[in-house]
């Protein structure tokens, strides 16, 4: 007779956290089942193939998955390297998921999640049930599949953030669609650069995403006359705007923030603050106005790109009992170490499965998704949760309280960031962890850096 004990822990997502759960199960003797939408191993990383994360190799890969791959041959990439996604992909990611073999199943997309014969009302013997796993397979047929225990890991990749600051779609933002992308240009290819050379862009968003497309952007324009950007921030501008800088403990991820000046500093782009867009209109040249809600009104553009942010799909679960912030989507325990309202610096405290856990027993989100609507995740961080949850998923109490990661500071902590721009005299409230940022002025800077082999000053946005 099969009991609950029998069945796999169902992995959701075959991504950087989802493969490492799948290799830490796998160590600790019990079975994974990883479904994946996509018909490759992590299909979201391979969307920002061409960004170069800012995280070496050493904060890249899993200790278990690496146990996992020793007997194919594998070697690690060096160590003190900076990856793109692509590299991440072929060298680590794909070679993790080859080597657990059939236990992942590419094509298998969750439609939902819940208990067999329990909706999300009924009390009774909840805790005896397996969990049911509705899934849609890539020809459309239907299966249900039976776990011990669910892992989502599913990240945030298809559920980006738009325009409007509200959290909604700005009015005319679905109709201007074909003119908006919500993704990091790839301008090395020739047809996207075609897209964006000799025109005027507006860049919304804040975070090393943004500064990757400033960067980029402004690349292009050294050749492309005519190529410009405008910056878009909902905020004002204040000395954690744009990052740690020298004293962020990732290198690559504090040149960021200062390409993406220097950008507006020599005049590539120019920098709106205190701008949230409330409408998007068409003009009769075929370009688009950026209206906001204090009334202003941007000179039009001819492309946007908008890196607000992403959110999780928390739609498969809606049967599932979840304790989630009501502001971040994070789970409860969790929310208050990663809140943007109060610090932005992504200096987040070690946790594991007590802070992942919910009511609802045996299910967990882990990876980006745990995250919620918070940004600044990070691999490692990833790879320390779910050896944690397995550790308590396979009843090894004491090495799943056994928390241990000290991640990088990113050397600038300006609390929620400046909203709007203070009035004369009004300081900022500042951080947890760091003294008030103060304003900063544009124009003067750093000559922009030289691009890199693999582009313009990089980022990683994705989980970096």
């Amino acid at each position: 007779m099969t009991t609950t004990a029998d069945l796999p822990v169902v992995v959701i997502g075959a991504g950087p956290a989802g493969l490492a759960a799948a290799a830490h199960l796998v160590e600790r003797g019990i079975e994974p089942l990883v479904l994946e939408a996509g018909p490759t191993a992590a299909t979201a990383v391979r969307g920002w193939s061409h960004v170069r994360l800012f995280s070496t190799w050493s904060e890249l890969t899993d200790p278990a998955a690496e146990k996992l791959l020793a007997p194919t041959g594998w070697a690690k990439p060096d160590a003190d390297a900076c990856p793109t996604g692509a590299d991440w992909t072929a060298q680590y990611l794909q070679p993790l998921a080859d080597a657990l073999g059939d236990k992942v199943r590419y094509g298998a997309s969750v439609t939902g999640v819940s208990l067999l014969g329990r909706d999300r009302i009924v009390d009774a013997d909840r805790e005896q049930q397996p969990f049911t796993i509705r899934v849609k397979l890539a020809d459309g047929a239907e299966e249900r599949i039976l776990g011990r225990a669910v892992i989502d890991a599913s990240g945030t990749w298809s559920t980006p953030s738009p325009v409007g600051a509200d959290g909604l779609p700005a009015l005319g933002e679905q109709a201007a669609s074909a003119r908006i992308s919500y993704r990091i240009p790839d301008l090395k290819d020739p047809a996207v650069r075609a897209r964006y050379a000799g025109k005027r862009t507006a860049v919304i968003g804040s975070g090393a995403s943004a500064f990757t497309a400033l960067a980029a952007l402004a690349d292009v324009a050294k050749d492309e006359p005519g190529t410009r950007s405008v910056w878009i921030l909902r905020r004002g501008i204040s000395g954690s705007t744009f990052g740690g800088g020298s004293a962020d403990q990732f290198p690559a991820r504090g040149a960021l923030g200062l390409a993406a000046k220097a950008a507006v500093d020599h005049g590539y782009a120019d920098a709106v603050t205190g701008f949230r867009t409330e409408v998007i209109e068409p003009t009769g040249d075929d370009r688009l106005v950026l209206a906001g809600e204090d009334g202003r009104r941007l000179d039009p553009v001819d492309e946007i790109i908008v890196l607000t942010g992403l959110r999780p799909d928390l739609s498969f679960l809606s049967e599932l009992r979840l304790a989630l912030d009501e502001r971040l989507q994070a789970p409860v325990e969790l929310a208050p170490l990663i809140d943007p309202n109060q610090h932005s610096c992504g200096t987040v405290h070690p946790h594991g499965h007590r802070e992942l856990s919910h009511p609802e027993q045996g299910v967990y989100l882990v990876g980006m998704k745990s995250y919620g609507r918070a940004p600044t995740f990070l691999a490692m961080t990833g790879y320390e949760q779910v050896r944690s949850v397995t550790a308590a998923i396979a009843g090894d109490t004491e090495s799943a309280d056994r928390v241990e990661l000290t991640l990088p500071e990113t050397g600038v902590c300006g609390g929620a960031g400046l909203f709007d721009a203070p009035a004369a005299g009004q300081a900022d409230e500042g951080g947890c962890c760091a003294p008030a940022p103060a304003l900063v002025r544009l124009g003067v800077g750093a000559a922009l850096p030289a691009p890199t082999a693999e582009g313009p000053a990089s980022g990683g946005c994705c989980g970096s």
